[in-house]
């Protein structure tokens, strides 16, 4: 294939936001690839906690005002964008005046995890497709990095699976050490469902918190990459299970990243 088109996927990227390591590698990786020629299109959350008159982000209104349900509800999504001049890299910013204008990512002044999390991770995951969706642009590559993006891989597998921008994307899951210990509120089945998908499919997602996201994101994607990192015990024991079905990908962390990551999209393309 002379030349992928790679959506990335992710919670966070410098110099926007930087709080774990994704934002590092999501600076880095994009970048690199589209040195060597490949279309590229990022998307973030719009954390309020991004200084937009600072980063200089601009709604693009041709891209906002689809409606997304999560659950009963249905809010609408406004696409924001900026620029990472250095790179020249355009970031396209998932924004909500309810789940993402608050002076922080996930928790609030008193460092407590916000209730809705889980809704704003959902939010993120289908306002990322139906945003592609709209631009007309068929990725041959999905790489979703940390657990916000863990239902964007069963999404292509089911609701958008013969959708012509998607039909030939394959995915790829980075999980990276960002583990919590708290629980979703809610019927988090009912919120995440879309059209081709039922209780069974989401049945990882019952346990309501970061290791839910995780399966579900291990379960669909077409292949996954765990960062460098030390993970818990229960982490490291969903590994092994996945390495077993031989759908953990390793990928070079030296000087060698990026050639090993482009020879992961390129067998995934092909």
């Amino acid at each position: 294939m002379s030349k992928l088109r790679i959506l990335y996927a992710a919670t966070e990227i410098d110099p926007f936001l930087q709080t774990t390591k994704v934002a590092e590698m999501l600076r880095r990786l994009p970048a690199s690839m589209q040195e060597m020629g490949y279309e590229i299109r990022i998307f973030v959350p719009r954390f309020g906690i991004i200084n937009e008159r600072k980063n200089r982000l601009h709604e693009v209104v041709r891209l906002s005002g689809i409606n997304i349900a999560v659950g009963d509800d249905e809010k609408p999504l406004v696409i924001k964008v900026a620029s990472i001049p250095t790179a020249k890299l355009q970031v396209y910013f998932i924004d909500n005046e309810d789940y993402f204008h608050r002076k922080s990512a996930l928790v609030d002044k008193n460092d407590k995890f916000y209730p809705d999390n889980d809704e704003r991770a959902i939010f993120f995951c289908k306002g990322v497709l139906e945003t592609v969706k709209k631009l007309g642009w068929s990725p041959n590559i999905v790489h979703c990095s940390d657990w916000m993006t863990g239902l964007i891989p069963l999404y292509l597998k089911t609701t958008y699976k013969k959708d012509p921008v998607f039909k030939d994307a394959k995915s790829v899951f980075s999980i990276y050490n960002n583990e919590f210990a708290d629980k979703f509120e809610g019927n988090i089945l009912e919120k995440a469902k879309m059209l081709d998908i039922d209780d069974q499919m989401l049945a990882s997602l019952k346990s309501a918190d970061f290791s839910g996201f995780i399966k579900m994101g291990m379960e669909y994607a077409d292949t996954v990459v765990r960062s460098d990192e030390d993970f818990s015990d229960n982490m490291n024991g969903m590994f092994t299970e996945y390495a077993l079905h031989n759908r953990l990908s390793q990928v070079a962390t030296d000087e060698n990243l990026h050639s090993s990551y482009l020879a992961l999209y390129n067998e995934l393309a092909n």
